[in-house]
């Protein structure tokens, strides 16, 4: 059975937690241990948050060790470059290109870098950029950039496109369903197509 590593992060706000947790009851419910553990103290105030998540035929540790995660998922780009220490070379990385300024650049005291994806593709890293933030407001719903990204992870993992869409039907409220799972299919459609360009 196959194991591996995925780490999700951004900031406050952005969903993150919800589509770890899809994540994890899709593995769950293809047969895999899943362990999962998030960090939100800063979660309502923009802050970072992250969630380590685990699989495969036996998980002992929620936590991921530096230098072993296989996928992070960056809900925002500034954000893809603070958890460096948690790849490795074969690491692949989505990042979302929206950019959310942390409240020290957005006050002057700092600037927001101009060369993130280059430093993540200068180390060597599969990067896989999406504008999830147009996808979801292209469907008039913007807070479904999550969903777009689950998408996106979902072509990367061994678990099947329909377990997916009934993990979402299962946790989505019945008003958002339609938009979401859209998003979910776009997300996925649109990494397969990056694939293929690279």
């Amino acid at each position: 059975m196959e194991s591996g590593n995925v780490i999700f992060c951004g900031v406050g706000g952005q969903g993150i937690l919800l589509a770890s947790e899809i994540t994890a009851l899709a593995f769950m419910k293809s047969g895999f241990d899943v362990k999962k553990s998030e960090v939100h103290g800063m979660a309502q105030r923009g802050g970072s948050v992250v969630a380590h998540l685990r699989y495969g035929e036996k998980v002992y540790s929620p936590l991921i060790e530096p230098g072993t995660v296989d996928i992070e998922v960056a809900f925002e780009m500034l954000e893809s470059v603070r958890y460096l220490p948690y790849l490795k070379g074969e690491s692949r990385v989505i990042v979302n290109t929206q950019k959310i300024l942390p409240s020290s650049v957005a006050t002057g005291v700092e600037r927001y870098p101009e060369d993130v994806l280059a430093e993540l593709t200068k180390r060597g890293l599969s990067v896989y950029p999406i504008d999830a933030f147009e996808i979801a407001k292209s469907f008039g719903e913007v807070r479904a950039v999550n969903m777009v990204l689950v998408g996106t992870l979902s072509a990367l993992l061994p678990v099947k496109d329909e377990v997916f869409f009934a993990v979402i039907r299962e946790r989505v409220q019945k008003k958002f369903l339609e938009v979401n799972l859209a998003a979910f299919d776009n997300g996925r459609e649109i990494i397969k197509e990056l694939q293929v360009k690279g």
